[in-house]
């Protein structure tokens, strides 16, 4: 189809479906190959160029004072085809436009819009641009016609298949298909499709490929019957296709003799809106098919303008009108001169060329579903855009060099390359037109949905639409209540080869399978389920543990000896019953401070020493309850120098005993003057403050401090408190053990004096007794844990303590209390006289 015009545009569409090649033997000259099953969805595409181009031409404010004409060509569906087709259109570029003359033969034209199929436009691109013809396609989306290096003169009106495959994924995201499997047709359109899904469903989507098997163009029964197998092994349950229609009834052809029902399909947009698919016996396999379509638009005037569609019956055989006469043919069922032989007998009719189009049922006039078509409006606009942008170019203000324009009679189809790169425009229906770095149109698609009506028709409705945005990458809007479901359930089906696992556990790939077949299992303790990373369980923080069901953390419990519970009650029992028994003893021994038996025990040293028992039974009290920074602090150092006084004490009396006795023998009287009251309390000072001192530089040096220990138990914080410098406790506890273990050996030298004036036994047994308690102490306070710790050592100063109290004063009590009749100085001084 040609149209003359001061500029022309070339144009690629498939008007019949099949060719049929010449016998190329080489042993005569070959005959022209012919194409026959006429396509008129193909002619109205070009019908749609020859419209635009049209309105174009009586548009006032767009190219004014240019003609635009155009020449269109059938591809027949063959790469041999279109190429030479191609060529024809470029063959005469080298020759200048001359407005003003007449040039024989069809003018150059200075681009194309087309070709509908990638495998034609990667041919045809990789060719025309060296060359930098422009070629604006309005149906070829392979991705990898976005590569500018390989193809830097080729637009698109339509996205590319990139985009597709993301808003596929988008759409089985939405539903939570993570298990599909793909069909892919055997060609670059295919073939790339299935090399975005492997890439990109994993990384957009979080999907994986259940199988991806490759269609066969012709009908292969054996290749067909495998890959229906492979399908109903499958545990996917939804079905991706990137081919064609043909090679999809095929495929469904095989589908239809296994029955296989229960499938969810999704279709590109080379088969969304197929209405040879969209049969009665298709629909129970069919139906609810989720499509992605390309954006539909309006053409205003479109309809009219096809109406206007007439043959030449006197040029049947060439080449300007032959695609409408076939057409007519096609559609009237009927022929043009020269007739076939025999075809009137047989009961033909004969065209007269003035058969009314509306009297039929054509999808030729159906414009309310305009896809391809319009992007082919859109690509005519976007050439003739960039053109008047060109022409209306100022002298000295334009993007070449030197600041120059170009123009019709020195063009080079690389300035015009430029052009269209820039282009930028609003259709009628409100749609921008515009074109990136790689040539791509601005991406959105339609989704549409095969409705199955109770009526046993079919209609495929728009449900919602993927677009790109700025902001938010892929954008999917989805009416989902819309949604033709054909299951028993009318709710979306599952597709997943594993579960997700449940909270509290964790995937673990099986080996050899996809990432999406995984088995699940329970997360360590105290560990939880990762929402970010499946693959591992999270580690809790410090303060925390997992919950039994591993989906949450809790926080620890925490374990310190307390108050409210039984050991801690017991202990703190147990320290106060010392701290009254030592008031009750003091208040005996205040109350019978002037009897013989308390003066004959020097008075004051045992006051001094039940006061300092009453300390060692209260400073127990400071072990108990959680640790905080005081009472570490002062829990050793009450501890340490409430003993230090003790067993001063003891140490002081001892030393008295045995200077009283020496004293009463000949001689030895100068021993006492050692051993009086202001000499006692220096001692009993002097050696409490040497204590006093080791806990002040202990305390300044390194303190005691509160620690949470998480080392104990996994699911506990033990509070303690860590005593800081190990040198200062052993110091601390090293002194009183000297003190001790000096009472010890002074109190034994001094067991065979006489009982009534000599504690010197009682002495004994009680150091005896607190150093037992004390070596027992430092193996079962290194062995216990936590709170345990604590309690050893609160046992120990309370058995120590009550060790004490009980063996220097319980005698003396039970004299007082109970025998006070040997409670004189003549019941002391006779037995000891007569020991």
């Amino acid at each position: 189809m040609h149209k003359a015009g001061d500029v022309v545009l070339g144009g690629l569409f498939q008007v019949h479906f099949f060719s049929v090649f010449p016998d190329l033997s080489f042993t005569s000259e070959p005959q022209q190959l012919t194409c026959h099953s006429f396509d008129v969805l193909g002619l109205r595409q070009a019908q749609t160029m020859a419209f635009a181009i049209d309105e174009i031409n009586r548009n006032s404010n767009l190219l004014p004072n240019v003609t635009l004409g155009y020449s269109l060509y059938d591809n027949c569906l063959t790469l041999g085809i279109g190429f030479r087709a191609a060529l024809a259109l470029v063959s005469s570029l080298e020759e200048q436009i001359i407005l003003n003359e007449t040039c024989k033969g069809s003018p150059p034209v200075l681009g194309i819009v087309g070709d509908s199929s990638s495998t034609r436009s990667i041919a045809i691109s990789t060719v025309l641009g060296l060359y930098r013809v422009p070629m604006v396609s309005y149906f070829a989306t392979c991705s990898c016609l976005s590569d500018r290096q390989k193809y830097p003169s080729f637009f698109r009106t339509i996205p590319s298949d990139a985009f597709q495959v993301r808003a596929m994924i988008q759409i089985l995201k939405r539903f939570g298909w993570t298990w599909a499997g793909l069909l892919v047709s055997d060609d670059d359109y295919g073939l790339h499709a299935a090399r975005s899904f492997q890439s990109d469903l994993g990384l957009f989507g979080g999907g994986c490929l259940a199988y991806l098997e490759v269609l066969p163009w012709n009908k292969d029964s054996t290749e067909l019957k495998r890959i229906v197998d492979v399908m109903k092994k499958s545990t996917a349950r939804v079905v991706i296709v990137f081919a064609h229609e043909s090679q999809i009834l095929n495929l469904m052809e095989e589908v239809m003799r296994r029955n296989m029902t229960g499938l969810q399909w999704m279709a590109s947009e080379a088969w969304t809106a197929a209405a040879v698919l969209q049969t009665p016996h298709l629909m129970p396999y069919l139906g609810g098919t989720l499509g992605i379509a390309i954006r539909r638009g309006e053409i205003p005037g479109l309809r009219d303008f096809l109406l206007q569609t007439r043959p030449d019956p006197h040029h049947n055989n060439s080449n300007g009108n032959n695609m409408v006469n076939q057409f007519w043919e096609f559609t009237f069922q009927c022929k043009f001169a020269p007739i076939p032989p025999g075809w009137l007998e047989a009961g033909g009719a004969l065209c007269t060329g003035e058969e009314n189009l509306e009297s039929v049922k054509t999808e030729f006039l159906d414009v309310s579903n305009l896809r391809p078509e319009y992007n082919v409006y859109k690509a005519v606009y976007a050439l003739a855009y960039a053109l008047d942008d060109m022409l209306r170019c100022e002298p000295g203000r334009g993007p070449f060099s030197e600041h120059s324009c170009a123009n019709l009679q020195t063009l080079e189809l690389w300035q015009l390359v430029y052009y269209l790169e820039k282009v930028n425009f609003t259709t009628a229906f409100g749609d921008e037109v515009s074109f990136d770095e790689k040539g791509d149109a601005l991406p959105i698609y339609d989704v549409m949905n095969w409705l199955w009506l109770p009526d046993g028709r079919t209609k495929v409705q728009n449900v919602g639409e993927v677009k790109m945005s700025a902001f938010k990458g892929e954008e999917l809007t989805l009416d989902e209540d819309q949604i033709f479901w054909n299951f028993e359930s009318k709710k979306p089906p599952r597709s997943v080869c594993s579960e997700s696992c449940l909270p509290g556990t964790r995937m673990v790939r099986k080996k050899g399978e996809p990432e999406c077949c995984f088995d699940c299992i329970p997360c360590s303790e105290g560990k939880i389920s990762n929402t970010t990373n499946s693959l591992e369980c999270v580690s809790c923080p410090e303060d925390f543990w997992s919950s039994p069901q591993r989906d949450h953390c809790v926080p620890k419990t925490t374990e310190f000896l307390s108050y409210q519970e039984p050991l801690g009650i017991c202990l703190t029992a147990a320290s106060l019953l010392g701290t009254c028994v030592c008031a009750v003893v003091l208040g005996i021994f205040t109350y019978h401070r002037k009897t013989p038996i308390v003066r004959a025990n020097n008075s004051e040293l045992s006051f001094q020493l039940l006061m300092s028992l009453k300390l060692c039974f209260l400073c127990s009290l400071l072990f108990i309850g959680r640790p905080r920074l005081w009472t570490c602090q002062l829990r050793h150092a009450a501890f340490g120098i409430s003993f230090v006084l003790c067993i001063s004490c003891i140490l002081v009396k001892t030393m008295v005993v045995l200077a009283v006795f020496k004293a009463s023998k000949p001689g030895g009287g100068a021993s006492l003057k050692w051993f009086g009251v202001s000499q006692q309390r220096g001692t009993v000072l002097g050696l409490t403050s040497v204590q006093a001192a080791i806990c002040t530089a202990w305390l300044v040096s390194s303190s005691p401090a509160p620690h949470k220990n998480t080392q104990y138990y996994n699911d506990k914080i033990v509070y303690e408190c860590v005593v800081g410098s190990t040198v200062g406790f052993a110091v601390l506890l090293g002194y009183i053990g000297f003190l001790a273990l000096l009472s010890f050996l002074l109190a034994f030298l001094a067991r065979n004096l006489p009982d009534n004036f000599n504690e010197a036994k009682l002495i004994t047994f009680s150091m005896l007794i607190f150093c037992a308690v004390w070596v027992a102490f430092v193996p079962a306070y290194i062995s216990s844990p936590g709170k345990y710790a604590d309690a050893v050592e609160v046992f120990a100063i309370l058995a120590s303590s009550f060790g004490l109290l009980f063996a220097l004063f319980g005698p003396k009590c039970y004299i007082i209390l109970l025998r006070p009749e040997r409670n004189t100085k003549k019941a002391i001084m006779g037995r000891g006289m007569q020991s």
